[in-house]
């Protein structure tokens, strides 16, 4: 069979195959966009001022004079933030904190393995952190409010977010430094998350009131963002290919060089293995939280009193109200197996029968007062009930009596109308009854109060009063009934 041929002469299995070579160009075309595209955006290489940042990172390690007062009172800030549980307060204090000078110099001279600089950085840094933490520990034992504010116990116990804060924090810091102009802005927020001075005023803290776990706890916290940030430094200046610091006596620049590698050994080494503690123990706690709120919160048969969760000693002891059987002791062991960083755990169950006792007890005296209460609610109630029974019947009569009267009322209002037909030069009318005494007894008597439009004399005026006088009495049907 002949092949299907175009006018141009191509077949069509050649046409084809053109279309998917085009179709791989244009690909292959939008994959090299995107990447150029990505490149420019991430890359900030064309952007760094090796020489600048190395000299303002040598600028802010000496740690005397104004440095050191300005140092002192950013702590004392800082430290009546957290006593006062002030947020706002213990921020201020550390956009005024000159302490990361000495951590930049220590990740930059390993870096770029200026042995100088890196003692000069480690003698600083030094000082810096007795003086920080003598001038806290001055104020929370001198100051006499000492409470264990939230703000100071959060330093207290740092967790994985704490490493990857110090981390990202350091990698937008040096970032930042070696930027062609310092980006203040970045400096300020970094000083900020990355939060150096709030343990080191916990460290005076704990030291002040003798609770030892709490400085170790803070300081613990301090070292992570200390080792993180030196290493973020560290890295970057590495990554971004900083000049190494040449010695003319080359067995010098050797050695150095061997002692800056071990000590840049020496930081990474515990800020790995701090990373690694931190993470085991935040997931440890994780699945504590889950075993918890999974296996106990969630079983209404059981009334947790109180769990110990000792990461440490790799321990959890649950004591509950009333008393637990074996079967479920045995099945909370089972359970605790399927969370893989707490499946190591010894796990203890405690129940308390006279507890459990107890506390029924304790529901049933409770159900007994509020019976109580209630009945003592419904006699309340039953007596609210009796006297707005005894005014709605005071009401009654008192209608009734008044209803009495409202007959002639209702008469006199059509009677008005006729007299003004009957009566054209009658202007008003008045109607009542009026308490007459002779002081030997009362009457009520009923009286009419014409207001006629023209004056006439008295004579003709008595007889057009008589007249109305008669009508309204005959058409009220009164007794008596007087003008006036």
């Amino acid at each position: 069979m002949a092949e299907n041929t175009q006018g141009n002469g191509q077949t069509q299995d050649e046409k084809v195959g053109q279309q998917k070579e085009a179709i791989k160009q244009d690909a292959k075309g939008l994959f090299k966009s995107g990447s150029t595209f990505l490149k420019e955006l991430l890359d900030f290489r064309h952007d760094t001022d090796r020489e600048s940042t190395i000299e303002l990172i040598k600028a802010d390690i000496p740690f005397k004079g104004a440095t050191a007062w300005i140092l002192i009172c950013s702590i004392f800030i800082a430290s009546i933030g957290l006593n006062a549980n002030s947020i706002p307060v213990v921020i201020g204090a550390m956009l005024i904190s000159p302490l990361m000078g000495p951590i930049l110099g220590m990740g930059m001279s390993i870096a770029v393995n200026d042995i100088d600089t890196l003692r000069k950085s480690l003698i600083n840094f030094g000082v810096m952190v007795v003086l920080s933490v003598l001038t806290a520990w001055l104020f929370f034992f001198i100051f006499p409010l000492k409470e264990e504010s939230s703000e100071l116990l959060a330093r207290t116990k740092p967790d994985i977010r704490d490493v990857l804060i110090a981390f990202f924090g350091g990698l937008a810091l040096i970032i930042a430094r070696t930027k062609k102009g310092t980006i203040a802005s970045v400096i300020f927020g970094v000083a900020i998350a990355t939060a150096l001075m709030p343990p080191l005023c916990t460290v005076g803290f704990g030291l002040a009131i003798g609770k030892f776990e709490y400085a170790r706890g803070a300081m613990y916290l301090f070292i992570i963002n200390t080792i993180f940030i030196a290493l973020a430094t560290f890295i970057v200046l590495k990554l971004l290919k900083f000049p190494m610091l040449r010695y003319a006596n080359s067995a010098k620049r050797k050695r150095i060089a061997r002692i800056a590698s071990s000590v840049a050994v020496l930081v990474m080494i515990p800020a790995i293995y701090t990373f690694l503690i931190t993470l085991n123990e935040s997931q440890a706690r994780g699945d504590y939280e889950k075993f918890m709120l999974a296996e106990i919160e969630a079983n209404e048969n059981l009334y947790l009193r109180k769990g110990i969760y000792n990461y440490k000693n790799k321990t959890l002891k649950l004591f509950f109200d009333g008393e637990i059987t074996e079967a479920t002791a045995s099945d909370l062991q089972n359970e605790i197996k399927n969370y893989e960083n707490i499946s190591d755990f010894e796990l203890t169950v405690r129940g308390n029968k006279a507890r459990g006792i107890d506390q029924v007890s304790k529901a049933y005296d409770r159900a007994i007062v509020e019976l109580d209460r209630l009945e003592n609610t419904n006699e309340a109630l039953n007596t609210q009930i009796t006297e707005l029974k005894s005014k709605i019947a005071e009401k009654d009569k008192l209608l009734q009596d008044a209803n009495r009267a409202v007959p002639a009322s209702f008469s006199f209002i059509s009677v008005a109308k006729d007299a003004k037909i009957r009566f054209p030069d009658l202007l008003e009318l008045g109607y009542g009854r009026v308490l007459q005494s002779n002081f030997m007894k009362v009457d009520t008597l009923k009286v009419i109060f014409p207001k006629w439009k023209f004056q006439v004399s008295d004579s003709l005026d008595g007889v057009r009063n008589k007249d109305l006088r008669e009508w309204i009495t005959s058409e009220l049907k009164a007794d008596t009934l007087l003008v006036k």
